[in-house]
């Protein structure tokens, strides 16, 4: 029996306005490292963000991507399902965005990317950046998650002994890229004994 083709090496990359503009931009940096193909939507938010925290400007950001699609441009080929990726990670995660995917609210590309990837039954990984969390974000959590979901907190790894906020970026990211059997070979793994 022949198998059918593998999943092209493409990876759709949102950015919200959520702090931790800094893990987008390093998955972007580690995706291109890899030869992976790059499909990035940044919400109007993220450029905000992208001032507050960091010395790129949105011009930078943007060209560590393969493809940029407006966040605005509902027709875009990542809003389909018939466009094969491999899934798509949100780095960082925003409540609003996280909230709109949990109830198929499509009223961005961001959101509809994120829903067209849980339709077809690909990996959808969001790295929600917000604490403390009250009722309302651990049911939409949970919501997102029944739905297939993964919920990855940029929690970091005090065991792999970080050295500076570098290593527990590369560290956050790698564990997300594990979530696609990508080995990055930047992380620092548990061993015992």
């Amino acid at each position: 029996m022949t198998q059918p083709p593998a999943p092209p090496q493409r990876m759709v990359v949102g950015i919200t306005g959520a702090s931790g503009i800094v893990l987008g931009i390093r998955l972007l940096e580690i995706l291109r490292e890899l030869e992976i193909e790059s499909h990035l939507v940044m919400s109007p938010s993220a450029e905000v963000t992208l001032a507050h925290e960091s010395t790129l400007k949105v011009a930078q950001v943007r060209d560590l991507a393969d493809k940029v699609h407006k966040s605005s441009d509902i027709g875009a080929a990542i809003s389909s399902g018939s466009f094969r990726t491999m899934g798509m990670i949100i780095a960082p995660c925003s409540i609003r965005t996280l909230s709109e995917i949990a109830t198929g609210v499509t009223s961005s590309l961001m959101s509809r990317a994120a829903d067209v990837v849980l339709k077809e039954r690909r990996r959808l990984v969001l790295m929600v950046r917000e604490t403390p969390l009250h009722t309302g974000h651990l049911r939409t959590m949970t919501q997102a998650s029944e739905m297939g979901a993964i919920i990855a907190p940029p929690v970091p790894a005090f065991y792999a002994m970080p050295k500076d906020l570098d290593e527990m970026v590369d560290h956050s990211v790698s564990r997300v890229l594990d979530l696609f059997d990508i080995d990055t070979g930047r992380m620092r793994r548990w061993k015992n004994g």
